[in-house]
């Protein structure tokens, strides 16, 4: 057989496979869909530390009846301006912490005395925080110094902001700690 360079590539491509006699029926049986061909595409920014890297959650079933919510697949976002795609092993490991079984998924609260956790609503944990923030600065506002000047500050709270909030969220939350006179905040975005 007498076979140039042409005849053997035209030869080993995907048709050239059939000519030569190889059965290609179990090799397209094979082929399967993409996990992530009908899922819903979501930006977002991974949760570990201060780079915040952007991530792409891939979601299974939001949008379609009988099925259950499941993040099947996250990826780097390549579009994201700080990390262009690239993710280190713990944001590689995002989808694992959010589908872990052991994740907590509603608010609990230990009661004074008690020995095991009890779940709570969220209107329940929301007032909850609302009603010790509001004790702790009416116990602990000080309006004046030893001085007599007027500082109106609440020494007995204290604020830090995650490393993953934006500029934005950060900025708002100190205008509010600012407003119920909390002196001790930080941002753990300089981390």
């Amino acid at each position: 057989m007498d076979l140039s360079r042409r005849s053997f590539l035209k030869a080993t491509t995907v048709g050239g496979a059939v000519a030569l006699g190889f059965d290609l029926s179990r090799a397209r049986a094979e082929v399967r869909e993409f996990k992530i061909s009908r899922t819903t595409e979501t930006r977002s920014i991974c949760p570990y530390c201060a780079v915040s890297c952007g991530v792409i959650v891939h979601t299974l079933g939001d949008r379609s009846k009988n099925a259950t919510p499941a993040v099947v697949h996250i990826e780097g976002d390549p579009d994201h301006p700080i990390s262009r795609g690239s993710l280190c092993p713990k944001g590689i490991t995002l989808k694992d912490d959010i589908n872990n079984p052991a994740r907590l998924k509603s608010p609990k609260v230990r009661r004074p005395g008690s020995d095991h956790w009890e779940e709570i609503s969220w209107d329940e944990a929301i007032s909850g925080i609302a009603r010790h923030l509001k004790d702790t600065r009416d116990r602990t506002f000080v309006a004046k110094n030893a001085k007599g000047q007027v500082v109106n500050r609440t020494p007995g709270i204290a604020m830090i902001g995650g490393c993953t909030d934006t500029n934005e969220f950060n900025f708002l939350q100190w205008k509010a700690i600012s407003a119920w006179g909390v002196p001790y905040r930080d941002s753990q975005a300089r981390v």
